[in-house]
């Protein structure tokens, strides 16, 4: 059927409605637009970071001064550069798992973060079916003893999707693996390691646990005290679907608990500020003389 034609008359009220319903498709374009940027808001500091899968449970991470990444093989080639200028302050690698794997891009991302002015810490994947001391072994082995480096970290979680090791150990033998591989660690590389763990783990092995070591956990629905019993943190995992300048595709965002200059405390004792008081006498902390100017601050 031919469409009709309209007359003189009704143009003018056509062209009002076209105008109309553009101006809704426009609005509702906006509304779409609007909440596709939701899905990558930065915080405040972090203009040209983002989340593609934001959760409103760990809002709060997004006000904290300081953060940073985790980078592994996973994440490909890293610009370090862009990492660094979009305002990265850490970056924790992976270097080891088990006792005979390397993450085959550990020593690039280890200099690659040296060269751009990244602060960064290497960490070993421990593997449940090897024993402790090959493990710490193994660390040692592949991570450059840099004083200028972050503390070690020592990633303990169950591997349930491991093809040749998924069991878990008992709670007794879980903690004997991991006091035998902080201590090894830290006399490697002179730090203090720090702990990083996820939920089910903690509440199975790590709660009262190993309290004079600093914390990372990951908590990416809620904020931490609401999964982790008792469980002082220094860092927070709070996304693992970040977008950060310098990597494709997603990359796990963190968070230091404290402000800018607690940071920089951080940096130079390599100890929690919180725990300058009560380990500096077993000589953890290296406050570097500024004992008196670090018990004015916890």
């Amino acid at each position: 059927m031919k469409p009709r034609r309209p007359s003189r008359r009704s143009k003018a009220p056509t062209l009002l409605r076209k105008l109309l319903v553009a101006a809704r498709f426009g609005a509702v374009a906006a509304l779409a637009v609007g909440l596709a940027s939701c899905a990558i808001a930065p915080s405040s500091r972090y203009p040209a970071k983002g989340d593609v899968r934001p959760h409103a449970g760990v809002a709060s991470a997004h006000v904290l001064p300081i953060h940073g990444v985790d980078i592994s093989k996973w994440q490909g080639k890293v610009d370090w550069a862009a990492l660094q200028q979009a305002g990265t302050k850490f970056a924790f690698i992976k270097a080891t798992e088990g006792g005979d794997h390397v993450d085959n891009r550990f020593m690039e991302n280890w200099y690659g973060a040296k060269r751009a002015g990244v602060p960064r810490g290497a960490y070993h994947f421990v593997y449940w079916c090897r024993p402790a001391h090959e493990q710490a072994m193994w660390f040692k082995k592949n991570v450059p003893q840099d004083p200028e480096a972050l503390p070690p970290v020592l990633d303990v979680e169950w591997n349930g999707e491991s093809v040749n090791c998924p069991r878990k150990v008992p709670r007794a033998q879980a903690l004997a693996m991991i006091d035998l591989m902080l201590k090894e660690m830290e006399a490697h590389t002179g730090k203090r390691p720090i702990i990083y763990t996820d939920i089910t783990f903690h509440q199975e092995i790590l709660e009262g646990e190993f309290n004079d070591y600093p914390y990372w956990i990951r908590s990416t629905a809620a904020e931490p005290q609401h999964r982790y019993n008792e469980r002082r943190w220094t860092f927070w995992q709070f996304t693992t679907t970040g977008r950060v300048p310098g990597v494709s595709g997603d990359i796990d965002r963190n968070t230091f608990y404290g402000t800018d200059n607690q940071w920089r405390m951080f940096l130079a004792s390599n100890c929690d500020p919180r725990d300058h008081a009560r380990l500096r006498n077993a000589g953890v902390c290296n406050l570097g003389g500024n004992e008196a100017y670090a018990s004015a601050e916890e």
